[in-house]
């Protein structure tokens, strides 16, 4: 059961669980209270369901209460369009925001593509090991 309490709640960030057997679908939608608790623990683990799409996660929040759709204020997630639209359909109230996790692994993939087109524009190649924008110590 869902507490009450429940005012934050990620949309499901998406994990490959290697242990479903190579012919079940290996994703599975993880929905964690973040929640501010007492004691220092910052979050707990609510539900595990099989799959990544917008119908998973939008079967599993219609199947909660009022009460709990009325006390979501936030979901933060991935990337993942289906999770906000679900979100967005069935908790109209709450805002959607992408997770820190997900906020530096897109920020960072940005500046690699950046690094590297800078790279072949500048040397006509992919860079290598010595080269000054693969190296953290030299200043370009």
């Amino acid at each position: 059961m869902i507490p009450p309490r429940a005012s934050l709640i990620t949309g499901g960030a998406p994990s490959c669980w290697k242990h479903t057997g190579w012919r079940s679908d290996r994703f599975v939608t993880v929905i964690i209270d973040l929640t501010p608790r007492s004691g220092g623990k910052p979050a707990r683990l609510v539900d595990m369901i099989p799959g990544r799409s917008k119908k998973v996660l939008k079967a599993w929040l219609e199947s909660q209460d009022t009460r709990f759709h009325l006390n979501v204020k936030t979901v933060a997630m991935d990337g993942f369009t289906g999770y906000k639209n679900a979100v967005r359909e069935v908790l109209a109230g709450a805002a959607t925001v992408m997770d820190p996790f997900h906020v530096v692994q897109l920020v960072g993939d940005k500046i690699t593509q950046c690094r590297q087109r800078l790279q072949h524009a500048t040397l006509g190649r992919r860079g290598r090991k010595g080269d000054p924008l693969s190296r953290p110590d030299v200043s370009c």
